[in-house]
C-alpha cells in the first residue's frame, strides 16, 4: 500500500525532502501561487502552521505555474515572496506541475487517491489542498476557495486520531 512517506520532493532550496521525515505528523499539502487571487491564503496557512505544529501539524507548500502563470518566479523568489508578504516559515518545495505528463509523482499520487467534484484527478486551481493522516493516507481534499482556517476542524481531528 503506497502512502505519503513512499515519496520524495525537492525543497525550495534544491536539498531532497524524503517525505517520509514526516512520518506520524499530520500534513497539509498546498499547491501554491505568488500572484493569484487566493495567494492571501499564505497567511491562513502560516497561522495553521503556528497553531498546531507543535501538536504534529506540518504544512508543504508546493509552488506551481500551471494555472494562469502565477508564480513565473525563481524558487529564490517565490521563497523570499512568501517569507517577506506572509512570514511562512513552513517547508516550501520546489516548484512542480501538478497536471499533465510533466505532474510530479506526488500529486499524481494524491489525485488519484482523493479525486475532485465528479471523479477529476485534474487539479483545477492553486491553493487546492490534501489533508493526509499520520498513517500517511489522504484523509480529504478541499477546494482552492476553501479558507485554511476552515480547515481547522478536521485537522485537530486527524490530530486526535
Amino acid at each position: 500500500m503506497t502512502t505519503v512517506y513512499d515519496f520524495e520532493a525537492t525543497g525550495i532550496d534544491g536539498q531532497p525532502v524524503p517525505l517520509d521525515r514526516f512520518k506520524g505528523q499530520v500534513l497539509l499539502i498546498v499547491n501554491t501561487a505568488s500572484a493569484c487571487g487566493f495567494t492571501p491564503q499564505f497567511a491562513g496557512l502560516q497561522e495553521l502552521h503556528q497553531r498546531y505544529g507543535s501538536r504534529g501539524l506540518a504544512v508543504l507548500g508546493f509552488p506551481c505555474n500551471q494555472f494562469g502563470s502565477q508564480d513565473p518566479g525563481s524558487n529564490d523568489e517565490i521563497a523570499t515572496f512568501c517569507q517577506r508578504n506572509y512570514g511562512v516559515d513552513f517547508p516550501m518545495m520546489s516548484k512542480i506541475d501538478v497536471n499533465g505528463p510533466q505532474a510530479d509523482p506526488l500529486y499524481r499520487w494524491l489525485t488519484t487517491e482523493k479525486p475532485g467534484l465528479l471523479g477529476s484527478t485534474g487539479i483545477k486551481w492553486n491553493f487546492t489542498k490534501f489533508l493526509v493522516g499520520k498513517d500517511g493516507r489522504v484523509v480529504k481534499r478541499y477546494a482552492p476557495q476553501e479558507a485554511p482556517a476552515a480547515l481547522a476542524k478536521d485537522i485537530e481531528a486527524a490530530l486526535a486520531a
